[in-house]
């Protein structure tokens, strides 16, 4: 297969977009009818789109250009004056690694899906979204301007939303679809005034013609200001699709929906869009906006891992995980670790659909998600536990060196502590990064101890726990391979930083002034951390994070497995209440919302609502009922009066034609009378006017 140049046509990564696609319309339309309720459609064309994914990433590797880009053609879309719109595929290193991800995940999901969805009254509906959404994630990689980002962009938006709340039947369920697609809206605003912004200020979509002219011919009233500005709204794109705070609330309710779903969303494909995007945009971001994102990234990580501490329900730990995971890359991508932060979306990916999907299973055997009702599961469900530990190892960052988590969990950790090396005022991004991994380590450790060590908390439940069908274990397998060798068999990221190199940032342009080019150059030099500092940042952050992981393991150990348990997670929560409460309720900030944001809103929209209809709507209907009494009464003068008058000389003519019609008689002897008495009427007038006289 790899004879085939899979580089050289656009045919081919045309093929692994359309073949989702082509499954949805398959499925939405006739899938109900097909063997299976059609699901072999969407999985053989998920796989086709795999297969030809691997074969591209394999042909890319061959190269061993970090700067490959494959020379497809763009077609021009829309022309209006100057302004052109052009269509086309982007397909580089970062593309062929975003490709692998996106497909490899979305055909284990699918094979998963098989068993965990078997029976569903919707079966071949939810294969049809599956497929809509992996058609639309791919288009998102494979778009090479901004416009055509934007409209995938907001495909992956809709096609979640119908995966969320598939089960709309579930009043959860259904708000939660809802919930997600409003505050992805919020994000999506920001995110497309950043584009047009860049448009307004350069005319061009494509990523390239915006890279060289950011570089090259800027217009001067484009200050680093604007610029600055264009890419804060741009990375608030990112801020409602990853999650970040404060606008997370969407993702810990998402897993609402089945879990097949939740391991979609939460891994690699929709929240990974927008750190996706910065590291794709990445040129546009000047050291200001990096500096932001790199404190929204800092403050989510830490700010979701204590959370996740206190929660009970198995896939809110992993969701509120994920929220700080996404949180981690987002500050390695601002402190300038463009390769860590990038390369964490890589390894998230396997380790963190893994750990859902056995989330899955368990939910599965035990129909249950509250780890009170857990414990032991270990005897009943080996695959799965084998498979979770082997995730929790990776997302902990636990060494030895070949768990993928370890490596891109430090290249983060390096990076800040060189941040914080050259520029100390920026400490507390450094003391976002550790901790954040100490609790990560702990509520992770804490999750496999309730689930699968001591005795069973639910004897009914324990005894009717199995492990799961094939199709479901499979994917399990294979994700718990991919979450140790990803980190590329004892070569750690140094084989993954050979194809994804650190662009040139755009803000060095020819019309930034004089004394700013040294200011940006400073400002480059620290985001790369110079070869020393980075050097000495990296082994610190080895040594630190090491010992870190193990004391959270250790005190996770001593709290919640029954064999060492010498710590009660129960007293300290009771001394700490409200702190406990605090987390558990995670920080107040959905009832913050309800009180200060959706309360104050539907009142102000049932005020508008009023208004519109006793003010606006009474001013319209009483117009209304004003023409119909004047017309009414237009109408009764017409009637009576205009047609009264016309109708009475009308019918006075007809008297007198019929009193005429009546001396008109035809008859000799008729005419003979009138003519007597006429001539008595007048001979009497004469008489009488000759009296007077």
């Amino acid at each position: 297969m790899l004879g085939i140049d899979f580089l050289g046509s656009q045919f081919w990564p045309l093929l692994i977009l359309l073949c989702p696609l082509a499954a949805f319309v398959v499925q939405i339309f006739i899938g109900r009818f097909l063997p299976r309720k059609g699901d072999w459609v969407s999985l053989a064309a998920i796989g086709i789109s795999l297969l030809i994914s691997v074969a591209c990433f394999a042909q890319v590797l061959i190269k061993k250009d970090p700067h490959f880009t494959a020379g497809f053609p763009s077609y021009q879309w829309l022309t209006a004056g100057m302004f052109t719109i052009k269509m086309g595929i982007l397909f580089d290193n970062i593309t062929a690694i975003m490709l692998v991800v996106v497909t490899l995940v979305s055909f284990l999901v699918h094979l998963y899906s098989v068993g965990y969805m078997h029976g569903d009254i919707r079966y071949s509906r939810f294969f049809a979204y599956l497929s809509l959404f992996s058609f639309s994630m791919i288009g998102l990689v494979l778009s090479n301007n901004l416009l055509s980002l934007y409209i995938f962009w907001e495909l992956v938006g809709v096609s979640s939303y119908l995966l969320i709340g598939f089960w709309f039947e579930k009043v959860s369920a259904a708000n939660a679809c809802k919930k997600a697609f409003v505050t992805n809206r919020v994000g999506d605003f920001g995110f497309f005034l950043g584009i047009l912004l860049i448009i307004f200020f350069l005319g061009k979509t494509e990523y390239g013609e915006v890279f060289n002219a950011l570089k090259m011919s800027r217009p001067v009233d484009f200050t680093e200001g604007w610029l600055t500005f264009a890419g804060v709204c741009l990375f608030m794109g990112a801020v409602g699709k990853s999650a970040q705070f404060p606008l997370h609330v969407w993702l810990p309710d998402a897993m609402e929906g089945p879990t097949p779903v939740s391991a979609l969303i939460h891994a690699a494909t929709m929240v990974a869009a927008g750190v996706y995007m910065v590291t794709r945009l990445y040129p546009v971001f000047t050291p200001d906006a990096l500096l932001v994102i790199a404190y929204v990234g800092g403050f989510t990580a830490i700010f979701a891992a204590t959370i996740a501490l206190v929660q009970n329900d198995i896939k809110r730990v992993l969701a509120y995980s994920t929220v700080s995971q996404l949180g981690y890359m987002v500050m390695g991508l601002g402190v300038g670790g463009y390769v860590a932060g990038f390369y964490h979306l890589w390894t998230h990916a396997f380790f963190k659909a893994l750990l859902f999907l056995c989330s899955g299973s368990v939910i599965h055997a035990l129909h249950s998600q509250d780890l009170r009702d857990m414990g032991g599961l270990w005897k009943k469900m080996p695959i799965t536990f084998v498979a979770m530990t082997i995730g929790t190892l990776a997302i902990s960052g636990f060494p030895p060196y070949f768990v993928s988590g370890f490596y891109s969990k430090d290249g983060i950790l390096g990076a800040t502590l060189a941040l914080v090396m050259e520029r100390p005022q920026h400490f507390v991004l450094a003391i976002f990064g550790f901790l954040g991994a100490a609790f990560t380590a702990f509520y992770m450790f804490r999750l496999i101890y309730m689930t699968f060590t001591g005795h069973p908390r639910d004897e009914h439940k324990y005894e009717h726990a199995h492990e799961s069908p094939w199709t479901m274990t499979v994917p399990l397998m294979v994700l718990a391979v991919l979450s140790i060798c990803s980190a590329g068999f004892f070569s750690g990221s140094e084989w993954f930083g050979d194809y994804v190199q650190k662009p040139e940032s755009a803000v060095v342009m020819a019309h930034v002034p004089a004394g700013a080019h040294e200011a940006v150059a400073g400002s480059e030099a620290v985001h790369e951390g110079g070869h020393s500092t980075e050097h000495a940042a990296h082994q610190y952050a080895v040594i630190l994070s090491i010992l870190i992981v193990f004391i959270s393991i250790t005190l996770a150990t001593l709290t919640y497995y029954h064999k060492f348990k010498k710590i009660s997670a129960e007293k300290i929560a009771e001394r700490l209440k409200p702190v406990y409460n605090l987390l558990y309720n995670k920080y107040y900030i959905d009832e913050i919302y309800e009180k200060f944001i959706i309360r104050p809103v539907v009142r102000f929209t049932k005020l508008c609502s009023r208004f519109d209809s006793g003010v606006i709507d009474g001013a319209v209907n009483g117009t209304a009922k004003a023409t119909v009494f004047a017309a009414f009464a237009t109408g009764q003068h017409d009637l009576k009066v205009i047609d009264g008058a016309v109708n009475g000389v009308a019918q006075t003519v007809i008297a007198a034609g019929k009193g005429a019609g009546m001396m008109q008689t035809g008859r000799i002897k008729n005419y003979f009378a009138w003519a007597v008495g006429g001539m008595v009427c007048i001979l009497g007038l004469i008489y009488l006017l000759l009296l007077r006289r």
